[in-house]
């Protein structure tokens, strides 16, 4: 393997990184500015009132895009696994 495909399958890994984690951190934060506004609308200053919400919808969202997340891992190391198993060839 020289360099240059190093580097291609070193930034496949991190677009699979911003695929998966980017939906979950997006809704992590459309939740927290939306019960940010709430509680500055409200002068309500209660921590938990932005944690709770935020692991729920989190939690909903793995659950919703499990699948999706599960089938890309596995298809990105079953790429990655394929390409070591060439090196000996």
């Amino acid at each position: 393997m020289n360099f240059d495909q190093n580097v291609a399958m070193l930034s496949m890994a991190f677009y699979k990184v911003i695929l998966i984690c980017g939906p979950l951190l997006g809704l992590a934060l459309a939740i927290g500015l939306i019960i940010g506004i709430f509680q500055a609308a409200t002068s309500i200053n209660e921590m938990t009132l932005s944690f709770v919400p935020k692991v729920l919808v989190v939690l909903a969202g793995i659950a919703l895009l499990g699948n999706f997340f599960f089938v890309g891992l596995t298809d990105y190391f079953a790429f990655i696994f394929d390409q070591i198993g060439a090196v000996g060839q």
